[in-house]
């Protein structure tokens, strides 16, 4: 229900069917039970172990010569077994639900797009253009103000118009989306292709005024009316284990390629080949430091020249193919990452298990109260903790390896010393005396009858 509030505006004024807006339901259904089982065995562990421990019966088993770890170990079993189930799921459902919801919901935006423009934001859904609108109203909502439109179709360049007045007049069946402005301003940059960026920074622009301007916006390929259509599938989080190596690998390829070709065309552009190779062959030779006292003058401005230029020229390269390297090893990250990540998840289960069952034994409370608030932070803990460590490794700025194992890692520490503390029934703090001293605190503000 938290997705279907979250995709609700992309969904509005569509004429969705139930039908579809179930199967969009059970898709994200399937997505979100590999999360759903080490958060229920979390609970349902705590809140076991705390019952037992509530009512002494903790207490009776350990007098019985039943230790914790004996007692657990049919639990724990259970656990490895679901444990790899949600890894079968992880390799098998889950990426073909990502596949269908994905896809889905993509199709689902390209029905009438015009119906789904939402006042007030950046409205992105047609490539090409960013519109937005202050309000919209009318008996059709057709009818728009203050109408501001971008168009990205050139990245150096900025084309805008803005309008006080605005309505949408899209016939049925037509393949344009035609906007009618009134009272506003067309802002055009004029640019030469293959112009420096400096170069475009400088140039001219034109700016008119206009009573009225019809502008028509190309959305043939939104009314498609196949909401099956698969248009997305190499996401990392559509494929199986098998497919992130396959695809991995083959994207390593062609990055180290593209390493390769870049670091030769720095090495031909310093002529680095020409440089001599065997100190040895230095050794007739008498040179002064520094290196340009050995030459006349005129030389030194003229080799002074020449290395301001090559290193000019280096770092427009580099700047100018910043954003394709910054793209590939993101790519490539992201697929490392995926790979152990969803192997962390699948054996989460059995992490959260090792610090609940014990945890549950330790604060001595069951039920539905304690154990839930108790569940709910560990579990945003590693989720939080899991998802910024996904971020980094994406952005290299950790390991993969580590972004993916980053949060189980760290939990399992705390779940070895919490299994340490309750089979030596060394409570780590007493849940009943700061449950009494929130209550007195508070007492003192209640007036006595």
């Amino acid at each position: 229900m938290q997705a279907l509030w979250l995709i609700f505006d992309d969904l509005a004024g569509k004429g969705i069917t139930v039908a579809i807006l179930f199967k969009y339901l059970f898709y994200v259904t399937i997505m979100t039970i590999p999360q759903a089982i080490p958060i229920a065995v979390l609970l349902s562990s705590i809140m076991t172990m705390g019952n037992l421990a509530e009512n002494y019966e903790f207490a009776a088993i350990k007098s019985a010569g039943i230790s914790l770890q004996r007692l657990l170990l049919p639990l724990f079993s259970i656990v490895i077994v679901l444990s790899f189930v949600n890894l079968y799921f992880l390799n098998y459902a889950f990426p073909w639900a990502v596949l269908k919801e994905k896809n889905l919901l993509i199709n689902i935006k390209k029905q009438k797009p015009s119906l789904a423009f939402i006042e007030g934001t950046f409205n992105v859904d047609i490539p090409g253009y960013v519109i937005k609108f202050d309000e919209k109203y009318g008996k059709e909502s057709n009818l728009l103000k203050n109408v501001l439109i971008y168009q990205t179709k050139n990245h150096r360049s900025i084309n805008s118009i803005t309008a006080k007045k605005g309505a949408i007049t899209t016939e049925e069946g037509s393949k344009y989306m035609s906007l009618l402005l009134e009272d506003g301003f067309y802002y055009q940059e004029h640019w030469d292709r293959g112009s420096k960026k400096k170069e475009v920074q400088r140039m001219p622009f034109s700016k008119t005024h206009f009573d009225q301007y019809t502008f028509n916006i190309d959305i043939s390929s939104f009314e498609s009316g196949d909401l099956g259509e698969e248009r997305i599938k190499n996401r990392q989080d559509m494929l199986s284990f098998n497919q992130i190596i396959i695809y991995s690998d083959s994207l390593k390829i062609s990055y180290d390629k593209y390493i390769n070709n870049k670091a030769k065309t720095l090495e031909n552009r310093a002529n680095a080949r020409k440089l001599i190779k065997l100190p040895d062959s230095l050794a007739p030779l008498e040179i002064k430091i520094p290196i340009l006292s050995n030459f006349h003058p005129k030389e030194q401005v003229s080799l002074l020249k020449t290395a301001v230029n090559t290193l000019e020229r280096s770092l427009t390269n580099f700047s100018d193919s910043e954003k394709g390297y910054k793209w590939k090893r993101k790519r490539l990250n992201k697929l490392d990452t995926e790979f152990h990540r969803r192997i962390a998840l699948s054996f989460s289960a059995l992490l959260l298990f090792i610090i609940g069952a014990p945890l549950g034994s330790l604060i001595r409370k069951g039920g539905f109260g304690l154990p839930m608030v108790m569940a709910i932070l560990i579990y945003l803990a590693y989720h939080f903790t899991s998802t910024l460590a996904g971020n980094m490794a994406e952005t290299s700025t950790i390991d993969y390896r580590l972004g993916g194992w980053f949060s189980t890692l760290l939990f399992l520490p705390i779940g070895v010393y919490l299994m340490f503390k309750a089979s030596q029934d060394k409570g780590v703090f007493n849940v009943d005396n700061l449950l009494d001293s929130i209550k007195k605190f508070f007492s003192k503000f209640t007036k006595s009858k």
